[in-house]
């Protein structure tokens, strides 16, 4: 018996579609479950397997943040997804500032020296290893472990006033 065509591409689609759920950790959803039970991390991978689930190839994909509420083993798994993209003949541009992330690229732009008016110059383009030496940079500085943010060497202790509930 000879498969209709378009079936084969839908079924081709649908493959495609859950072995990026997979591959980025939600292979423990049920399509019964309702969205709005999801976490904010599992709707960010499913709005990234909506976005990149399909195995086009020769498309430029650029994605703002898109580790921002993923637990670290998540974000592994979306770095893994993110090169498998790169590795079928995509170009993948990532708007990023997770220093994890960074490293996993194989090249990065930084702009700054500040936000808004501030910026917009061309610090440091080349591979992530080179930009933790670039002294103009603040991610370089961060990453590098030359700048660091503050920690406070007391606590706060919760007073009990202004909770929401």
């Amino acid at each position: 018996m000879e498969k209709d065509p378009a079936a084969a591409l839908l079924a081709g689609e649908i493959t495609n579609r859950l072995q990026f759920l997979h591959g980025v950790g939600l292979e423990y959803l049920s399509l019964d479950r309702q969205s709005r039970t999801l976490s904010g991390g599992e709707v960010q991978r499913v709005h990234l397997t909506r976005a990149l689930g399909s195995a086009l190839v020769n498309v430029l994909y650029v994605l703002d943040e898109p580790s921002v509420g993923l637990h670290a083993r998540d974000q592994q798994r979306l770095m893994g997804q993110l090169r498998r993209l790169v590795d079928l003949g995509n170009t993948v541009v990532v708007v990023e500032h997770d220093p994890d992330m960074i490293r996993a690229c194989d090249a990065v732009v930084d702009i700054g020296p500040a936000a808004g008016e501030q910026g917009g110059e061309v610090l440091y383009q080349g591979p992530p290893t080179g930009l933790a030496k670039c002294r103009k940079s603040l991610t370089g500085g961060y990453l590098s472990g030359r700048l660091k943010l503050p920690v406070r060497s007391r606590r706060r202790v919760p007073t009990g006033t202004g909770l929401w509930w």
